[in-house]
Formats: structure tokens, C-alpha cells, sequence
């Protein structure tokens, strides 16, 4: 009893010279957007680090307290500093794309280019689900705002 084997099972991609040059550049492309990323998380951490300390050590420096809110507005700062964590993933995800695709196509090495169509999947996945989530949540404080709205 022999098993047969479907024609994708046997297919072989071989890519077109403009493929390739399709491929280089938008690896080109996404090596630049993933340095602009990780500079962008250097200074989102920077800034939230910067703020956490200047707000705690400024007299006076909570704006909401003559409303009668005592919070310390150096929490603040670590808003920045979480969002740099969130945005650190898909930015490394997008380096590693366009290292392994440089390398896969200089080399012509399929496991490097298995590697970067992986990571470009693990990119988008993750901004696909975080985009889920933060619609999610758009989606409670709105439900939210109307019930409180109505009480």
C-alpha cells in the first residue's frame, strides 16, 4: 500500500529574481523601521524613568490634589516604561525578519528564510491580538462610561 502524495507535498518555491529584489528591500525597509522602533523604546523608557523621578521629588506636584485625589503622579511614568515592554516584541520580531531575510537570500538558505517568514508571522500576530485587545477594552470603557452615565 503506497501513499500518495499531493503535489503541494512535493512543491518546491523557487523565487523569481523579482522576488527576490521584492524581498531585499522590504528587508531593507523593516531593518530601519526596527532601529527607528528600538530608538523610539530607548526614549519611551528614558522618558518614563525621567518623568517617575522628576514628579516625585516635584513639591506640590500632584495637580488633582485640590480636587481631593492624593495620587502620586510618578505612576505615570511607569506608564511609559510598560508601554515600551509592549511595543519591545513586535519590534524585535521585525529585526529579526529583516536579519534573517538578508541572511537567507545572500546565503540562499531556506532555513533562515523559514526563520524570518516566521518572525514576520510572530509580528503580526502579536500586533493582530494586541489590536483585539485594546479594541476590547475600548469596548468596556465605553459600556462602562454609559452605565456610569446613566447612574
Amino acid at each position: 500500500m503506497t501513499e500518495e502524495k499531493s503535489a503541494f507535498d512535493t512543491f518546491e518555491l523557487n523565487l523569481s529574481p523579482a522576488i527576490v529584489g521584492f524581498l531585499k528591500e522590504t528587508s531593507s525597509w523593516t531593518y530601519f523601521l526596527s532601529i527607528l522602533g528600538f530608538i523610539g523604546i530607548g526614549l519611551m523608557l528614558l522618558f518614563g524613568v525621567f518623568f517617575s523621578v522628576a514628579m516625585g521629588f516635584m513639591p506640590g506636584g500632584n495637580p488633582y490634589e485640590a480636587m481631593g485625589m492624593d495620587m502620586n503622579m510618578s505612576y505615570f511614568g511607569i506608564v511609559y516604561v510598560v508601554m515600551a515592554l509592549f511595543y519591545f516584541f513586535p519590534v524585535l520580531y521585525l529585526f529579526n525578519f529583516s536579519r534573517k531575510m538578508k541572511s537567507a537570500l545572500s546565503a540562499k538558505n531556506n532555513d533562515d528564510l523559514t526563520a524570518a517568514f516566521s518572525n514576520l508571522k510572530s509580528h503580526y500576530k502579536f500586533l493582530g491580538i494586541f489590536t483585539i485587545a485594546i479594541m476590547s477594552l475600548y469596548i468596556l470603557i465605553f459600556v462602562g462610561a454609559l452605565f456610569t452615565g446613566l447612574m
